[in-house]
């Protein structure tokens, strides 16, 4: 098939690599001029991490991680109240988890793609013409063509999505909170291989040592804290940062200074995609733009990987009978992702407890993880993926060395 992807994120480069090495003539599409770099860090385990490995990745991806001895939690004069070592989370995942960057998974991933597909950097589709058999696409830039197949793997706010099914309106499920992300080189203090936290009623704020001296940033907010509306430039970003976390305590005050140093903030809501169906004619959606479980559930990047290889296993299978594939990859995959998505929901008052009570109880509750059999208790089933990632016969990957085209992951820039 000829099958156009919009976004080079995980899912789109997961698609690209596993089509490609089926033989379809695939075209990656990409809004930014270049791989994105930037991004916040996260866990990966479960079935990301199976998939990872079936790719052959595996051995790369972990001489990319971040070795984390510990989540400290601390109250306005630095001192610890909660936390826990990074082994416990170990233990919950029967040590297959990895601490990465997205920028490093999407790049790790596109470094192994070959001239099976084409990448077009700085475009993106904007017009979808289907006809229940083909479907003729139009580009920012770049001249139409005829495909047999889009998808959609372009993020929350999905394009394609909004061209083929409509706005986001319909389908963004907001949990109530904003994210705020941003990177700082030469910060001080810094503790290495530690995740530093604080919080205050309704907001959350933390920080992690990333590569070449920079410390990156991660902040939430109930919308409760957001005045006006969601902020789109950079000054805007900042205003709105600056005016939620002023009165906060800990380092607070000298990270907010850091804010006229940096660019590149990253300030979204925190929001999930709910859709009774991904796929339409001959569009089918993957990764956030199907069933984004929002980043508390921390597993959007394993749920991406897994979407892009059952989707991929499907077509493989079912041939040229693409409406079966992907009733097929809905049926196996949405269940899993409902649950996810049910669990982050749970999680919100965990991660920004709206008084202080609620905090001091989050914190009690981290420091139990500490003792034996607690952390199974408390977690357990956040580690326990209702889900297996089928065998299917396609090709499998290659040896550990990268094609020559190869795209070496640069270290996390801004926040995107």
């Amino acid at each position: 098939m000829r099958v156009a992807i919009n976004g080079a994120g995980i899912a789109g480069t997961a698609l690209a690599y596993w089509l490609g090495r089926m033989g379809h003539e695939v075209v990656l599409v990409e809004r930014a001029p270049q791989l994105r770099t930037g991004g916040y860090v996260l866990n990966l385990w479960g079935v990301g991490y199976d998939a990872m490995e079936k790719m052959g990745l595996l051995p790369k991806l972990l001489e990319l991680q971040y070795e984390t001895d510990e989540l400290r939690m601390v109250d306005r004069h630095g001192r610890t109240r909660g936390g826990y070592p990074s082994k416990v989370l170990q233990s919950l995942a029967n040590g297959r988890i990895a601490t990465l960057a997205r920028a490093d998974i999407a790049a790790a991933i596109y470094g192994l793609l070959d001239d099976r597909v084409e990448t077009i950097f700085g475009d993106s589709i904007v017009t979808i013409d289907d006809d229940g058999t083909h479907a003729r696409v139009g580009f920012e830039h770049a001249p139409q063509r005829e495909v047999d197949l889009v998808i959609g793997a372009d993020g929350l706010h999905s394009k394609i999505r909004q061209i083929t099914f409509g706005p986001d309106s319909l389908f963004e499920y907001p949990m109530g909170c904003h994210v705020a992300s941003f990177e700082v080189a030469g910060y001080r203090p810094r503790d290495e291989n530690l995740y530093v936290a604080h919080s205050a009623p309704g907001r959350y704020v933390a920080r992690f040592p990333v590569r070449d001296d920079k410390t990156l940033f991660f902040m939430l907010l109930r919308d409760e804290y957001l005045t006006g509306t969601l902020p789109v430039t950079e000054s805007e970003r900042k205003a709105a940062i600056v005016t939620a976390f002023s009165d906060m305590g800990w380092e607070c005050p000298g990270i907010l200074s850091q804010l006229e140093t940096t660019d590149g903030i990253y300030f979204d809501s925190i929001s999930q995609i709910r859709m009774d169906g991904w796929a339409k004619g001959r569009v089918v959606l993957a990764g956030d733009a199907a069933a984004c479980p929002s980043l508390i559930a921390g597993e959007g990047a394993g749920l991406a990987l897994a979407e892009a290889y059952v989707l991929a296993g499907e077509i493989h299978g079912h041939g040229a009978d693409l409406d079966s594939a992907l009733e097929h990859y809905e049926r196996r995959i949405k269940p899993y992702a409902a649950r996810k998505q049910r669990y982050a929901e749970s999680m919100v008052p965990s991660f920004v407890p709206k008084t202080e009570l609620g905090i001091g109880v989050r914190d009690l509750a981290t420091l139990l993880m500490r003792l034996p059999g607690f952390p199974r208790l408390l977690m357990g089933r956040y580690f326990r993926d209702a889900m297996e990632l089928p065998e299917y016969a396609m090709p499998c990957p290659e040896a550990q060395t990268p094609p020559n085209n190869s795209f070496v992951p640069t270290p996390l820039r801004g926040a995107a």
